[in-house]
């Protein structure tokens, strides 16, 4: 038995979830269209679908399949590759960026980071995060901490999850409804914390599946300053979806759960997708496929016109049969004429290709790459391909990896992975910087304006004094900053200062030394001169 207070609590929470997935309902209807047509793994939001049953019956068409998973597989090469650095971080403080110990330290945290990533099973999870977003407009992420792997990654199906909105338009609280073998959950919780119901399931079937639902929602109100999980910012809650029996009452940091949006209507919560876009011309084109494969077995094996009344025989199709008919009749069995027109259909199919094409910007992500294509062209298309999913990389960085890359940092901060941190660094803010293929390929734009700028100052420069207007070492510093060069590889400001000292002395004991030798060799040519004018005098 449960107190009154948890009573009261349990029907709280189910009542917000209730109103949560009345909100959520119209949503489904789209997401199972989208899901049966583009991603028929997942296609199970409003259908019940057995475990390895077969869900790609009904496709005819893999055109929309394939666009999906180049986009995706684009975004994460683009965003959150492997092979290369995709972010960076900075102090808020702009003077602590310029501290060679304070940038240490951070280089060395980053470092400790990326190996975090690498170690996790964040590349296969933040794959199928990216593919859900494309197929669905929402994804989610969960971020837990892992006592072998430092954190774990899970992408969640888009029907376990119904999200809020706080006034900032971020998502703050989730309601997760998921089922898990009871075994598992005993596990997890303690055999203690069930329902009487599901204490004795778990003695008669183990296996069998219960269903749960968590919460994470903001505290109002909590001592930062204590560590229990009753003063953390976010709540958690767990508790059993048909009985309501709370199981654990715990808390986080940082919101556990990652949720992008592609895009989104300012007055809609879930987000919305290409494959929404693509849907119309995705079912029109999977019909016209259908329509044409059956043209053209009927091409092949054709419906016949058979007399009825001369056969002698039931009518054998297979290959070197005889069919009997009457001796002196005219009837024969002929095909019949469908009038087809394939070509017309073909046309049309391909018409729909290009368009669902141009819904997943196919045409922009694929360079075709051919010997006529200058370098101008292909930095063209790059830039195209920029301003395409330029809004799209806005939307991720602040809703996919900032909370990502945030709630790692904190996660490694508080089990002390990292270095000592220098008392300057106490309490010091984190500014994250992205420097992934896609972020760097936008920043280039801003370079090649640079440095149009720069040749422009050239060039005037011959007939006007304009250089003077040029800050050398800002100039030199804002390049750094978009390239996105690491900071070991560049010299802080006091060793560039004591380098230039170093050679201005330098350069100084040299001039010297040349105007000594200089002054030697003009003492050495006088000499004769001088002999020859003492012995005029004599």
């Amino acid at each position: 038995m449960q107190s009154q207070e948890f009573k009261n609590l349990a029907r709280e929470l189910k009542s917000n979830l209730s109103r949560l997935m009345d909100k959520r309902s119209t949503w489904e209807s789209h997401w199972q269209e989208c899901a049966d047509f583009m991603q028929p793994r997942k296609a199970e939001i409003t259908k019940e679908r057995a475990r390895g049953d077969k869900r790609n019956i009904q496709i005819f068409d893999a055109t929309a399949i394939h666009a999906l998973e180049l986009l995706a597989a684009s975004l994460q090469g683009m965003l959150t590759s492997s092979a290369n650095r995709w972010f960076a971080m900075r102090y808020k403080e702009a003077l602590l960026n310029e501290s060679d110990e304070a940038k240490e330290w951070l280089e060395d945290a980053t470092d400790k980071m990326y190996l975090a990533f690498a170690r996790s099973n964040f590349q296969q999870e933040v794959f199928e995060t990216y593919h859900d977003l494309i197929c669905f407009g929402t994804s989610c992420l969960m971020v837990e901490e892992d006592e072998n792997d430092i954190v774990r990654f899970s992408s969640r199906h888009i029907k376990e999850f119904y999200i809020q909105e706080n006034k900032k338009g971020i998502v703050d609280t989730i309601y997760r409804r998921f089922k898990m073998p009871v075994g598992a959950a005993v596990d997890k919780f303690g055999l203690e914390n069930f329902s009487r119901e599901t204490v004795n399931l778990f003695k008669k079937e183990p296996f069998e599946e219960i269903e749960l639902v968590h919460v994470v929602r903001p505290r109002s109100i909590y001592n930062e300053f204590k560590l229990d999980k009753k003063n953390m910012p976010f709540q958690s809650i767990y508790f059993e979806y048909g009985s309501g029996h709370i199981i654990n009452i715990g808390g986080f940091r940082e919101m556990p759960y990652v949720v992008p949006r592609y895009l989104k209507a300012s007055t809609e919560i879930y987000g919305r997708s290409p494959a929404m876009n693509a849907l119309p011309d995705v079912k029109v084109l999977n019909k016209m496929v259908e329509t044409a494969m059956k043209a053209a077995a009927k091409q092949v094996d054709p419906p016949l016109l058979v007399p009825d009344d001369s056969m002698l025989s039931p009518i054998r199709m297979s290959a070197g049969s005889l069919n009997y008919y009457r001796s002196g009749s005219r009837d024969r069995i002929e095909p019949l004429n469908i009038g087809q027109q394939t070509s017309v259909t073909l046309n049309q199919e391909n018409q729909r290709r290009e368009a669902i094409a141009k819904m997943f910007h196919i045409d922009q992500l694929l360079i075709q790459a051919n010997r006529s294509m200058t370098a101008t062209e292909v930095l063209q298309r790059n830039e195209e391909k920029m301003r395409i999913l330029g809004p799209v990389l806005g939307r991720l960085q602040s809703e996919l990896l900032q909370p990502l890359i945030l709630r790692v940092f904190n996660i490694m901060l508080r089990n002390k992975l990292f270095l000592q941190a220098p008392e300057i660094l106490a309490n010091q803010e984190i500014d994250i910087e992205y420097v992934s293929p896609m972020a760097l390929a936008q920043k280039g734009q801003e370079l090649q304006s640079l440095m149009r700028g720069l040749e422009l100052f050239g060039q005037i420069g011959q007939i006007a004094p304009v250089q003077d207007y040029i800050d050398e070492e800002g100039l030199v510093k804002q390049i750094i900053r978009i390239t996105g060069l690491p900071a070991r590889m560049i010299r802080g400001d006091k060793e560039v200062k004591m380098m230039r000292e170093q050679r201005a002395a330098a350069q100084a004991q040299q001039m010297q030394m040349m105007q000594a030798m200089q002054e030697a060799k003009v003492a050495k040519d006088a000499a004769p001169m001088v002999r020859e004018l003492n012995r005029g005098t004599e």
